[in-house]
């Protein structure tokens, strides 16, 4: 037990510091070159910086501004996510915001729709490898996942609100061709999260067989989910049939089908995007 727990340590660390370091290379070789507002707290860590470069001529470290804006957030994560949670995401804005002051300065493009398209991407990616390891890059992040998995609901959206809050205010800074450029960044980051991080969205499984009870138990042992069972007829045979309703988070959907599959190979099973829920329902932790 002891050597798995290391095992998923060092692979979360990996995962962590990946994300840290793609995030970090991405704000300074493509965000800022092509002027583009991520959103977030890298948006308006990156808005005061310009704030205070155009307005004061003031040349504010990344660092310094971006564990400023970080200070609620993390008081957030600390109050109501989790310490170890909140720890770790300490560690992973803390390496994002002196890597991004520290690596070289070497523009990727100064294409604006080449950067807000591959820029979003990388966003997305560094952001969901972060997740996955169960951590964050911060800012927003945190007030998402508490969102997510505290009260079921698809937090990214809501954060996108807030974001086109930070685009409008750069737009005073660089202009509406590149707010608008900004949108479509946070666009493709949003999209490309939902592909990478799938613990907050749940689906729901309809599964007619003949095996219920097995079913139900393999559910309860893979997910720690349970299920309803509800007898009823068939249509064509007039055979006596049982329909196994559950819910479970979208990325134990695929593992909870096969298993459906090895268990009973003729159950009809359909699965439908769950948009909301309220009641009990076990969502595994972050840390």
């Amino acid at each position: 037990m002891d050597l798995e727990k290391t095992n998923r340590a060092c692979k979360n660390t990996t995962l962590a510091v990946c994300g840290a370091v793609i995030l970090a290379f991405n704000i300074k070789n493509i965000v800022q070159p092509c002027y583009l507002s991520p959103g977030g707290g890298t948006g308006l860590t990156l808005l005061l910086q310009g704030v205070l470069e155009q307005v004061f001529g003031l040349a504010v470290p990344y660092t310094f501004l971006n564990l400023l804006v970080n200070a609620f957030p993390i008081f957030i994560g600390f109050r109501y996510i989790g310490k170890q949670f909140t720890l770790s995401s300490c560690g992973v804005i803390l390496l994002t915001s002196i890597a991004t002051d520290l690596l070289p300065h070497v523009p990727v493009t100064n294409d604006i729709l080449l950067g807000a398209v591959f820029g979003g991407v990388l966003n997305g990616f560094s952001v969901g490898l972060c997740l996955l390891a169960g951590t964050t890059t911060g800012g927003t992040d945190f007030i998402s996942t508490f969102l997510s998995e505290r009260k079921g609901i698809d937090g990214w959206n809501v954060i996108f609100i807030y974001n086109a809050g930070i685009i409008l205010l750069s737009s005073r800074l660089y202009g509406w061709d590149t707010a608008l450029y900004s949108i479509v960044y946070q666009f493709v980051s949003t999209q490309m999260l939902h592909i990478l991080y799938r613990r907050h969205q749940q689906q729901t499984l309809l599964i007619v067989t003949d095996h219920p009870q097995r079913i139900c138990q393999m559910i309860s042992e893979k997910t720690r989910h349970s299920a309803t069972l509800l007898r009823g007829e068939g249509g064509y045979q007039h055979r006596e049939k049982t329909l196994v309703y559950s819910v479970v988070s979208r990325e134990e959907c695929g593992q909870v089908v096969r298993e459906i599959r090895r268990i009973d190979p003729e159950a009809f099973v359909n699965q439908l995007r769950t948009e909301r829920i309220s009641g009990a329902f076990y969502v595994r932790s972050s840390g």
